[in-house]
């Protein structure tokens, strides 16, 4: 037996959060839009459950991104390897995370990966040089989650 996975994140912007992953990671964002016309013309999918989001329709609370190289199911176009799914939930964040995603570029290239992902709409929390571990900073995403850059 093969087991899949997928990483779940709680949010309060599903869409914002996936926008933010998928720069941040060069993921590509799950296009559910036509999977989503298929369920509403089927009766299948009432109209509340669904957003329209940078011209595309999708569901609503919920997006998802996907690694580019690995398979997804071409109906859905929903990933099938390496795949984060952001959730709306209605309590907002109130303690650290209890794991987190930690984000390596290249080496000696640090400062420019923490530059390029505050373009995108983190921010900087502490930067950390600790021997033999290495050099890394904790950052927040657009929605306080910290992460690792390194």
């Amino acid at each position: 037996m093969t087991l899949g996975w997928k990483l779940v994140i709680d949010c309060a912007n599903a869409h914002r959060q996936a926008d933010f992953w998928a720069a941040a990671l060069e993921y590509r964002r799950e296009d559910n839009g036509p999977l989503v016309e298929r369920l509403r013309a089927g009766g299948q999918l009432a109209e509340e459950a669904v957003v329209e989001h940078r011209g595309r329709l999708e569901f609503r609370g919920f997006a998802a991104v996907r690694h580019p190289d690995d398979p997804f199911d071409e109906a859905s176009d929903i990933g099938l390897g390496r795949r984060l799914l952001f959730q709306e939930v209605p309590e907002p964040k109130t303690v650290k995370n209890r794991l987190h995603i930690d984000i390596h570029g290249e080496r000696g290239q640090l400062e420019p990966l923490v530059a390029r992902l505050e373009g995108l709409g983190a921010s900087r929390v502490r930067e950390e040089d600790q021997d033999p571990a290495g050099h890394w900073w904790i950052m927040l995403d657009p929605e306080g989650n910290e992460f690792c850059a390194s």
